[in-house]
């Protein structure tokens, strides 16, 4: 290994980082993180939230850090490397971006933590990837997601206001400053892509996701898994159909029959794709296991297939669960009975629960005939609070990123 090339590539990663003044709310936890363990600390998240940047902003801020792209060096041995870049180089801390390209990189890595003295940052696309590494590695790991913008954090980079996190209880008792409402209007802006860090200097920003797409599907999939090409051909026309498609129907069993694959090959597919960030996968509230989820989509791949009009609908859906994962939630979607309307999900925060319904602004009370004993909340594409109504926006200030 030229070290030599290692060195220049990790100078030449700190000049590109320079105009990057701002930081991803998550950049102070992370360096608390190494202030106190020792533990392996890996990042996980979909390609495009800006993990590349984090990493070399870490590696400015720390003297005795060193950046280390590892998808872009062949046959890297990782312990061998790393010993020599800590003994003759004295560095302590490695940053070490996209891991997975690494052969077996959960063994080198226990090798490392249980014979080097050094610290760990690793980061990977593939979520699915870390997961089971980090059953490999027992406790000598900790996994860190970064996601893209939640609209708090869209703000903060947008208009450089930090507004306080809310609570669900906020936003449906309207307990909260009329500041949070003068920033409705940048919403639309957000669900056509500007949710994504690398929308802030790209003006085509969907041209840079549909290429995001591709090396999901061509790169990071079949890096998780050995699959054949004709079943990325497969996988790519399942996401194009997802994304033509109303959200309401799109399980298992519909996949299976418009893309001509069984039950199982269609759920196999979409796990992958969740893990890779691409799709999210809602189970049904109840008891009955028998029932199949619902398959959203990540904001705004749904936009690579259609217009914003059109798509508007799956779109505030997706927007919902993104939010509410990201705050860390447990919900799920309500199912209809043979073709009766019910609300669309269960919030469970702590012990309580409320039943939301996602949509325009022609949703009300109505939704929720012959419900009650549980609160309840229509969360609509609009600014201003009405009654049972909340604007949906309000749901991205759920999250508190830098905590």
């Amino acid at each position: 290994m030229e070290y030599s090339k290692i060195l220049e590539l990790h100078k030449l990663a700190l000049r590109q980082i320079e105009p990057y003044t701002k930081k991803r709310l998550v950049f102070r936890k992370i360096v608390s993180e190494l202030q106190h363990q020792k533990r392996i600390l890996a990042i996980v998240g979909p390609r495009g939230a800006g993990k590349t940047v984090l990493l070399r902003q870490l590696a400015a801020q720390i003297q005795q850090a060193i950046y280390i792209s590892l998808d872009s060096i062949e046959n890297f041995d990782l312990f061998e490397n790393i010993k020599t870049l800590a003994q003759v180089y004295k560095y302590s801390l490695f940053l070490l971006d996209e891991i997975h390209y690494v052969k077996n990189y959960e063994r080198e890595l226990k090798k490392i933590y249980d014979f080097l003295n050094v610290q760990i940052i690793c980061t990977s696309s593939s979520a699915l990837s870390i997961h089971q590494s980090a059953h490999d590695l027992s406790r000598r790991i900790k996994i860190e997601e970064m996601l893209p913008f939640s609209y708090r954090e869209f703000l903060y980079f947008k208009e450089d206001i930090l507004l306080e996190p809310l609570t669900l209880s906020d936003i449906v008792e309207d307990n909260y400053s009329p500041e949070y409402l003068r920033y409705g209007y940048l919403f639309d802006d957000y669900l056509k892509g500007q949710l994504w860090p690398f929308a802030l200097e790209e003006a085509d920003v969907f041209s840079v996701l549909n290429n995001v797409l591709q090396k999901i599907i061509n790169r990071d999939v079949p890096a998780m898994v050995n699959l054949r090409m004709d079943e990325l051909n497969i996988i790519n026309k399942l996401i194009r159909f997802i994304g033509l498609s109303d959200v309401d129907g799109i399980n298992y069993s519909s996949l299976s029959r418009n893309i001509g694959i069984t039950k199982f090959k269609a759920e196999s597919y979409l796990r992958l794709l969740e893990k890779a960030y691409v799709l999210r996968i809602i189970f049904p509230g109840g008891t009955n296991v028998l029932k199949e989820p619902k398959v959203l989509m990540q904001v705004p791949y749904r936009l690579l297939f259609n217009d914003y009009q059109l798509a508007l609908g799956g779109l505030r859906e997706d927007y919902f669960a993104m939010a509410l994962s990201q705050a860390r939630f447990n919900f799920s979607y309500l199912k209809s009975i043979r073709g009766s309307k019910t609300p669309d999900y269960l919030v469970e925060d702590g012990k309580k629960k409320t039943i939301i319904e996602v949509g325009g602004k022609g949703k009300g009370r109505q939704q929720f005939k012959g419900i009650s004993g549980t609160k309840q909340v229509v969360f609509y594409h609009g600014d201003i609070p009405q009654g049972i109504k909340k604007p949906l926006f309000l749901l991205g200030f759920l999250s508190g990123d830098d905590k």
